[in-house]
């Protein structure tokens, strides 16, 4: 009871680690559970137009995204500019150089990106410095400005809201409060929030729409929530969705910096398009470990050879239930798998074709050399060398008639087809002709099987993608190899016993 209470727990672990594994490599990398799922890619290109100083030495510093901000890859296009990219103060900047130039010079920055929503820095906390130093007037104006926000609001996202309308509603006054009226609005508001003491952030995002053209970044303004964050247009009281956006830069970073150059002017465009969503995680820049265990990462002459090795399990999944559950018989115990493994080089019509012509020629070669009374090493090597023989004529004739890219009969494994051959001739002169067509029946039923399955492609997407989806075909080879009560074909072989009882 205790063995049987052991086994089955060691089998549903296994199965539940399968399942864990291949739901966290989901969640992970993203690796799509369907090949024919598709995601939203955007392509986003910065201009960079700018005057250089006549034989003066070029630089050109512009924020560019991290990273980590869903980039699948960025490129530089610049003639004649070196590139290079560097951080500073906890930004990440592109730089461009160049000894001289003497006409107005554009630079293109482009990146291709999966836009998943911007998100929170939860490692910031803190109220970052006033950006203006009021004069007594204007002190006098922002506390007025501050205590009416205060009065009637309850927390900070309240008190945020309210000190947008406010001072959206003061900017946009014929007369204007004195605090705008040489001062830049979103410098104002932010200065009004660090005053007030509330955490926040402005950053700096591009509003995703499809084919846009000559578009600038825009501010939003980020104030912490709790565990997560808010995001507000700086003149709209009502937090905007993140998903509309993505985030270029945070930190109030200047965008770009020139040495040696002047009237630098930065427009963005923009295209959305959808590829299939595999070929997206394939090229992710993303590092953790399921990407480190991932056969893509292995060059891609093996990674064809996996993508039919990882199909194994699901044949030998199959084999196990069709000869322990429904009770088919076979030649030989895995050798339908072989053979499934051979139809997905030459297709199941020509593949059934080459090992009935093989097996049926292999047989009536080995009735003469046993009527040689040839010894059992030599009968094999024997039927081992005609076999290869035949395969190449086949594969000959087969090239003739055009068929040459679907006769790959030298797939077929040469010693188990051999074997094959010896183990049906022994089973003919011991059970009859009967047995061996029932058996050699019942491996091309169970191969035909196999072939479909690894055929399809969902299995085939899977088993490669989710090498782990195989601890569950374990798991359950496992629980069918515990099974031992009546195949299917002795329930209707002994139906009368049944019937009568």
């Amino acid at each position: 009871m205790k063995n049987r209470a052991f086994f089955y727990a060691l089998v549903a672990f296994i199965a539940t680690t399968g399942v864990v594994l291949a739901t966290l490599r989901h969640y992970e990398t993203g690796m799509p559970f369907f090949s024919n799922e598709r995601m939203q890619i955007w392509d986003i290109e910065a201009k960079v137009e700018f005057m250089p100083t006549p034989q003066t030495p070029i630089l050109v510093s512009l924020n560019i995204p991290d990273a980590s901000s869903g980039i699948l890859y960025e490129q530089s296009v610049s003639s004649g500019y070196g590139f290079n990219i560097s951080y500073q103060d906890g930004s990440r900047r592109g730089e461009w150089s160049k000894r001289e130039a003497n006409t107005r010079q554009t630079i293109y920055y482009k990146i291709q990106l999966k836009q998943e929503g911007l998100s929170g820095d939860e490692s910031y906390m803190g109220v970052p410095e006033a950006k203006i130093l009021w004069s007594e007037a204007e002190a006098l104006a922002a506390d007025e400005v501050l205590k009416e926000a205060y009065e009637a609001s309850s927390d900070e996202i309240s008190f945020t809201k309210e000190l947008i309308k406010i001072a959206s509603k003061l900017e946009s006054s014929k007369n204007s409060s004195i605090l705008f009226r040489k001062r830049n609005y979103d410098d104002v508001l932010t200065t009004l929030l660090s005053q007030a003491g509330v955490s926040h952030r402005v950053s700096m995002v591009l509003r995703l729409e499809d084919a846009r053209r000559n578009q600038s970044l825009r501010s939003i303004i980020e104030v912490k929530n709790g565990d997560g964050w808010l995001f507000f247009d700086p003149k709209k009281p009502t937090p905007i969705d993140p998903k509309e956006y993505f985030f270029w830069s945070r930190g109030g970073k200047s965008l770009i910096d020139l040495v040696g150059a002047s009237n630098a002017h930065v427009s963005f465009a923009m295209l959305e398009h959808n590829i299939p969503a595999i070929e997206v995680v394939k090229s992710s820049v993303e590092s953790g470990v399921f990407n480190f265990f991932s056969v893509h990462r292995l060059p891609i002459e093996e990674q064809s050879f996996f993508k039919i090795l990882l199909l194994i399990p699901i044949g030998a999944l199959i084999t196990v239930f069709m000869r322990l559950i429904v009770g088919v018989r076979t030649s030989g115990t895995f050798m339908p798998v072989l053979l499934a493994m051979a139809f997905l080089q030459t297709t199941l019509f020509l593949g059934a074709i080459n090992f009935i012509v093989l097996v049926a020629i292999g047989l009536m070669i080995r009735s003469y050399l046993s009527w040689l009374n040839l010894l059992l090493v030599a009968r094999i090597a024997t039927i081992i060398t005609i076999v290869i023989f035949l395969v190449g004529v086949m594969a000959i004739v087969g090239y003739e008639f055009g068929f040459n890219s679907r006769m790959s009969v030298a797939f077929f494994p040469i010693v188990i087809l051999s074997w094959t051959i010896e183990r049906m001739s022994i089973l003919w002169e011991e059970e009859g002709a009967k047995e061996v067509m029932i058996q050699g029946g019942g491996s091309m039923l169970i191969a035909v099987l196999v072939y479909l399955a690894m055929q399809n492609g969902y299995i085939a997407h899977l088993c490669f993608n989710f090498p782990e989806i195989n601890l569950i075909a374990i798991a359950l080879m496992m629980l069918m190899g515990r099974y031992a009560g009546y195949r299917l074909f002795e329930l209707y072989r002994f139906r009368d016993f049944r019937a009568n009882s």
